[in-house]
């Protein structure tokens, strides 16, 4: 299942706001993100339709299964290599803003070797 960069940042976001506060609203990812309120309206409308997650009638926003499962491939993706470039001696702020990039095209392959060899190390 292959799906834009931007909705797999979405789905990230929504599952660390949700770890965060428990319960996620449109607002919270605009400010989370520092996005617009309609870009936020518009990635909400297209993640509901293609069922990565649910809005309640009261505007709060969950993943759906398929939706968690990208969020927490994701996730893991994000802060394995974050904390790898740091280890490295990567500055924690690069290191950041490089994994949210790698994270979004590496393969599962490539992947899963820096993760065995991150784990045996």
């Amino acid at each position: 299942m292959k799906i834009h960069e931007s909705a797999e940042n979405y789905l990230e976001t929504i599952l660390i706001l949700q770890q965060r506060k428990g319960s996620v609203r449109a607002i919270d990812i605009v400010n989370e993100l520092d996005y617009t309120k309609p870009s936020v309206s518009v990635a909400m409308k297209n993640l509901r339709e293609n069922g990565y997650v649910k809005v309640s009638p009261e505007g709060h926003i969950t993943l759906t299964p398929k939706g968690r499962e990208i969020a927490e491939t994701m996730y893991e993706r994000h802060t394995l290599i974050s904390n790898w470039l740091v280890r490295l001696g990567v500055d924690a702020k690069t290191a950041v803003e490089d994994a949210c990039r790698i994270e979004h095209v590496i393969s599962a392959e490539s992947f899963e070797a820096i993760k065995r060899h991150v784990n045996n190390t």
